[in-house]
């Protein structure tokens, strides 16, 4: 349900800007380097991927991106041994979100873009190693806010960013037992995009 609504108002601002001075479309695709900070956690970088769409609408120096892109995050459980991971005996957790940012883009000259927006992402499946009951370990949404650069060579895009989850998304219930406190995550955004139109 989440994720066909997040879908709806993607298309709705791609397909009502049809007639803006300039319009692009496009996809994109590249690796995730993430974390989630938390007592339950190791807080090293872990290899993800994306994969999605974008469009832009541009006007002068000012371009609105909106994309939606799905994402794979990795978790592996820290070293506490009083955390929630280690006392359900989990070593790691996979989630997929689909990712819904909406950017706003400043041009340094016609191919050098600074990018800065917010960003939603719905939880649409998460696969966790465990034995206790762990099946509301995350809460379904993840608000970011993000920033990079973006440069254009022909119709290709070269994409830099980092995301920075404002959330807890920790959704563990039993919080006198497991106190982990906040889980928020945080992501190195690599990709590169190609537009069509």
């Amino acid at each position: 349900m989440k994720a066909t609504f997040l879908s709806s108002v993607f298309l709705l601002l791609m397909f009502g800007s049809v007639h803006a001075q300039k319009l692009s479309v496009g996809v994109k695709a590249g690796a995730d380097l993430n974390k989630i900070t938390g007592k339950s956690f190791d807080e090293e970088y872990k290899a993800g991927y994306h994969i999605g769409a974008f469009a832009e609408v541009k006007v002068n120096k000012i371009g609105i991106q909106p994309e939606i892109y799905f994402s794979q995050v990795n978790a592996e459980k820290g070293s506490d041994g009083q955390s929630f991971f280690n006392a359900n005996r989990i070593s790691k957790a996979k989630m997929s979100y689909l990712n819904i940012p909406v950017l706003v883009n400043v041009y340094f000259n016609k191919n050098v873009a600074l990018q800065l927006g917010p960003q939603f992402g719905a939880l649409i499946n998460k696969s966790i190693s465990g034995t206790g009951n762990v099946n509301n370990t995350f809460k379904n949404g993840d608000f970011s806010l993000l920033g990079g650069l973006q440069v254009k060579i022909s119709r290709f895009r070269i994409i830099g960013r980092y995301i920075v989850g404002l959330n807890d998304i920790n959704d563990v219930t039993n919080s006198n037992l497991y106190s982990d406190g906040k889980w928020k995550s945080q992501t190195i955004h690599l990709g590169l995009g190609y537009a069509i139109l």
